[in-house]
């Protein structure tokens, strides 16, 4: 019987406990082996020339090199899935702009659990970070700004997007290089409280469009990105005066909050035809149904391809269960939300 590989992990972090801590809790899983631990980026950067790890866990705050600047230097010349492990929530942005693909929060000691749930986050995201796809497609995928289309319907029109591992890059490449003049986005991005918050302050600074992190009763307006809050379901609903979100504190769905089945699932039964839906990068299967749902009521969807996907995993799944109208690589997805909405 063939013996499958076991993910080989190298754990980068300068708290002598703490490394040890988790090369023996993660060492536990029988997927894994802790091929080393290294206590700054020197060191990381020789073990992982000589022991060719599958995937990286980085602290950020460390002597020397902070992992940022570590990432940015690793990166172009020796490509690999990186998890950063830090407190900082700024820092986190910054290092997923930097070539992450994941993240995970440093437990509060004082928190009973908090360990225990950390470590089985963690073990989790090791194994979606084996999957990942990383090198230059950051770079290759960017798109330029488009000019504004002719004729585009901001006021009977709604983009829905969901996304997850890869997601903050792709949603970024996406959303940046839309006009002014579209209709409302509403976003799902899998990332927990605090996160998102930044997140669209962060794409606020660089887009043509406003975005903000939604709250409960937000109004959709042409112009407007509103992306789902850490920890809370985002629904559409229509009143009097318009299309509003609906956020609330509930369970996961599709093994997320927020998740994008709850999101398109929405869409799809309010806005139908009206709507388009986007799915990108991402593990699992998270808005394949929603997406079909949303194609079933009429609305335009679209799936990034597989070769610009970090993880092709959501769109993968709706484009094999019939969701997908129209499936493009990552650069070309906000030229086609541009097309369509001028032609109709």
């Amino acid at each position: 019987m063939r013996v499958k590989h076991k993910i080989k992990v190298l754990i980068v972090d300068d708290s002598l406990l703490f490394r040890e801590t988790l090369a023996k809790e993660i060492a536990q899983d029988l997927g894994i082996e802790v091929v080393g631990t290294a206590s700054d980026p020197y060191m990381a950067r020789d073990m992982i020339l000589q022991l060719k790890p599958d995937v990286l866990t980085l602290d950020v705050e460390m002597p020397k090199m902070n992992g940022i600047e570590f990432l940015k230097k690793l990166m172009p010349q020796y490509p690999l899935p990186v998890i950063v492990v830090s407190s900082s929530s700024k820092n986190v942005l910054d290092a997923l702009d930097a070539g992450a693909v994941e993240f995970v929060t440093k437990p509060e000691m004082t928190r009973s659990g908090g360990m225990s749930s950390f470590i089985n986050e963690l073990k989790i995201k090791i194994k979606i970070a084996s999957t990942a796809k990383v090198g230059n497609l950051k770079k290759e995928y960017i798109p330029t700004n488009l000019v504004s289309g002719t004729g585009i319907d901001i006021k009977n029109a709604i983009i829905a997007i969901g996304a997850s591992t890869g997601g903050t890059e792709a949603i970024f490449s996406v959303v940046s290089a839309l006009p002014r003049d579209m209709p409302p986005i509403i976003i799902v991005q899998h990332m927990p409280p605090v996160f998102t918050k930044l997140y669209a302050e962060r794409l606020n600074h660089s887009c043509n469009l406003e975005v903000k992190e939604a709250a409960d009763g937000d109004a959709l307006k042409p112009g407007r990105v509103l992306i789902a809050p850490g920890d809370y379901q985002m629904r559409l609903i229509k009143k009097s005066g318009g299309f509003f979100v609906k956020c609330s504190k509930e369970e996961k769905v599709s093994g997320h909050c927020p998740s994008v089945d709850v999101l398109f699932d929405s869409v799809a039964e309010v806005a139908g035809k009206k709507a388009i839906g986007v799915i990108l990068t991402g593990m699992g299967r998270d808005g394949a149904k929603g997406l079909l749902n949303m194609k079933k009521t009429g609305a335009y969807t679209i799936g990034q391809d597989e070769k610009t996907s970090i993880v092709y995993g959501m769109p993968m799944v709706a484009f094999n269960i019939g969701a997908v109208d129209k499936q493009l690589p990552l650069e070309r997805i906000s030229e086609e939300l541009v097309r369509f909405l001028s032609k109709q």
